[in-house]
């Protein structure tokens, strides 16, 4: 079964449209949420007046700072963030109150007559002015604005230097972007008495209920957290969103469950990617070898840290590269700044950090004089090296990434003047590494009943990647079942088991080693039950197409259930990682696999008017054991269309932290239009058999792949994203001036 390409088992629904999102979620007596946001970008809350709201017909509830207590406040590591502004606000869509409803329309109407009074104060935009002297504080306990430096110190950066014939410093910059997940933030609540009720988009079920239980102060198992299939992610849904806002809204509502649904412009004050800027400064020997690196990244977190804490650190690790250095030295900022809070962005961190040390890969080539695709394969790690945090690397197929990648372009050209009008053609390539979470845990759990279908309890977030129709086939293949008689029940805290979150690549692995591990026991018991009646010994039983399968004999899972009295067997599985860092070094174990990928672009680039059209786009990602080879492709293939976004046109513009582009038709991302003329990617297996999760490998190599073949094209660097026409354009009128 593993293996195969069989369908998404939620198929059907999908092209038929009845698939249960929960935008289209309706519960008896349910109300309209509408939440008040600040407008202006850094200010104290003076005033907030609801008296003439509440009198507007079908409005049943407000919530102000006013209703809150000191628990309130929330945040992956540093609680910072209220449900809604208390006494200050600090970026421009900040929820100020919210309205409960009977009709949207009246919801929108209290809005109006809401009576609020700000007393201006002065704010800051860039991360790097934010941490300048004099630039205004955001909160106290950070006066500098900085709330997290991560360090990773190996080797004596200043002997490397010193053995270096040539040094390097680049400055590569990308913007804040927008998840823009198809379906929006969506959350409803109730409460029954002391027990809360939470329908959520989200891909973190257990970290909502971890957070919900804290805010209110009840235990965690009253806090029931019911995940329907989400219309995407991105990392946009990966930590807590509104969810906070909509239980304490209910509560004030006597029991009626409420509903909010964000518009996609609330959408773009709600979450955004980490706009970055990231300096390498990396010596290098004449004979193509490294000495040293050294990295400093300022990441934009926003106004509250949200989920940065724990992006940072990662991002720091992610930024060296998946190269022999033999000393690296990385700071990794994260600075408040009045925007909206950032957080994961597909690949999070990795698709900055990848744009700059696979764009300053080609500078040093093209100047060193090698060729970029020999001077990547002879300085790539392979099994056995050790990263700069002193981990040894294992199972590491990074080199057999960017050959299936290469080779899937067809052979070398060097650029050439197409027919007049056509513009000029380039090739160039990416390579990305990247960590999973160190630390975390799923479980699952397997449900047998006498008329032998199997049902898995699982806690993966179906977000249209396939997972729970990948957990179905590892299932059928561990526990020797037929698809057909497997059923899967969604993320439900009350009833389904733990698991960390939904993100990260880390589903296929972790939840998958759960599932192999749930489906061995239950095998286990199974031979316990059956062995008498087939007069065969436990060890050499096995299973096969839902039966116990002796040398001559079997005998149905159903059948074993019936004969020893028992409607129904349960088993359950654990898989857990805990690894780190030393916080003050960034020496330790970092990963409990690092993932792998690799891209190659063609493109014509129009020297008339900067447009870049995409020609041929060739991606490899390593995934060990491929589960459904099919959805592996899609995601591949889907991993390379979401990265000519952010490569090519994504970008939030502020102006005065007020966005100025918050929709579809002003936020371009791309289209059927933007997709490469001929787009090919691979997973790459290895022999030792182990699944690794393949849902980001490929999305970070598109922007510097694309960047490198544009320089071929046509001899301009282009370092900051996205990489426009009109940034073409300039770089060639700036080339072309003596």
């Amino acid at each position: 079964m593993i293996g195969e390409s069989v369908p998404m088992l939620d198929s059907l629904a999908r092209v038929t449209g009845t698939l249960d999102y929960m935008i289209n979620l309706r519960l008896p007596n349910m109300l309209v949420g509408k939440i008040v946001r600040s407008q202006s970008p850094h200010a104290k809350l003076l005033k907030v007046d609801i008296t003439n709201a509440l009198q507007v017909p079908g409005v049943i509830a407000i919530l102000t700072g006013a209703d809150l207590g000191a628990n309130a406040f929330y945040g992956a590591g540093i609680k910072d963030q209220g449900v809604v502004a208390v006494d200050r606000v600090r970026y421009v869509g900040e929820p100020i109150a919210a309205i409960a409803a009977e009709s949207l329309d009246a919801a929108e109407e209290a809005e109006l007559l809401i009576d609020i009074e700000y007393d201006e104060l002065p704010a800051v935009f860039d991360a790097q002015a934010a941490i300048q002297a004099g630039a205004p504080t955001l909160h106290e306990k950070f006066p500098n604005n900085i709330f997290k430096h991560a360090k990773l110190r190996h080797g004596d950066l200043d002997v490397a230097f010193a053995e270096a014939d040539e040094i390097f410093e680049d400055t590569f910059t990308s913007p804040p972007a927008q998840q823009a997940s198809l379906e929006p933030h969506v959350s409803a609540a109730q409460w029954d008495g002391e027990r809360l009720t939470i329908w959520t988009a989200s891909q973190a079920p257990f970290m909502v209920r971890k957070t919900l239980s804290e805010i209110f102060g009840i235990a965690p198992e009253a806090v029931r957290v019911i995940v329907p299939p989400l219309g995407g992610g991105y990392g946009g849904k990966g930590h807590i969103r509104i969810e906070p806002l909509a239980a304490a809204m209910a509560r004030k509502t006597n029991g009626r469950p409420v509903k909010f649904a964000l518009s996609r412009a609330e959408e773009f004050v709600t979450v955004t990617k980490h706009a970055a800027s990231i300096t390498l400064k990396t010596g290098v020997k004449r004979d193509g070898t490294f000495t040293a690196r050294q990295v400093t990244l300022y990441w934009n977190g926003g106004a509250y840290a949200d989920a940065s804490p724990l992006l940072v650190p990662a991002g720091m690790v992610r930024s060296v590269g998946p190269y022999r250095i033999p000393a690296v030295h990385v700071d990794s900022y994260g600075i408040y700044t009045n925007l909206p809070p950032a957080g994961a962005y597909r690949g999070a961190m990795s698709s900055q950090t990848t744009w700059a040390y696979e764009s300053q890969m080609d500078i040093i080539a093209r100047k060193m004089g090698w060729d970029p695709l020999e001077f990547r394969m002879k300085n790539l790690f392979v099994s056995g090296d050790r990263f700069a945090t002193g981990e040894e690397l294992r199972d590491v197929h990074f080199v057999e990434c960017l050959e299936a990648s290469a080779k899937g372009l067809g052979a070398p050209s060097s650029p050439a003047l197409l027919p007049e009008g056509e513009g000029k053609r380039g090739r160039g390539y990416g390579v990305m590494m990247k960590s999973t979470v160190a630390t975390s845990k799923s479980q699952a759990r397997l449900k047998l009943t006498d008329d032998g279908m199997v049902t898995l309890f699982t806690s993966t977030v179906e977000m249209g990647q396939g997972g729970h129709t990948t957990m179905a086939q590892i299932t059928a293949e561990a526990l020797g079942v037929p698809l057909s008689a497997i059923k899967i029940i969604g993320p439900d805290t009350a009833i389904t088991p733990f698991d960390s979150t939904t993100s990260a690549s880390r589903s296929t692995s972790m939840m998958g080693n759960a599932v192999v591990a749930a489906c061995g026991s239950m095998r286990k018991k199974l031979f316990e039950l059956s062995a008498p009646l087939l007069e065969t010994p436990p060890d050499q039983l096995r299973t096969k197409n839902g039966f116990v399968v002796a040398n001559e004999t079997s005998i149905s899972f159903g059948d074993i259930l019936k004969r020893n009295n028992l409607n129904e067997l349960n088993e359950a599985g654990e898989y857990s990682t805990s690894l780190g860092l030393d916080p003050e070094t960034g020496q330790g174990v970092s990963t409990p696999h690092w993932h792998q990928g690799a891209g190659a672009a063609e493109v014509k680039v129009d020297t008339e008017t900067g447009r870049v059209t995409i020609l041929r786009y060739s991606a490899a990602s390593f995934a060990g054991r491929v589960v459904n080879p099919r959805m592996a492709q899609l995601q591949n293939d889907g991993n390379v269309i979401f990265g000519l976004g952010p490569a090519l046109m994504e970008e939030i513009v502020f102006d005065g932290g007020q966005p100025t582009n918050p929709n579809l038709a002003d936020y371009s991302i791309p289209s059927i239009r933007d997709i490469p003329v001929e787009l090919t990617s691979i997973c790459i297996e290895s022999d030792e058999g182990e699944m690794h999760g393949i849902g980001e490998m490929t999305l970070p190599p598109v922007a510097p792949a694309i960047a490198n073949a544009i320089e071929d094209a046509i001899g301009v660097r282009i370092k900051d994203l996205p990489i426009t026409a009109e940034k073409i354009l300039r770089a060639l009128r700036e080339k072309s001036q003596p």
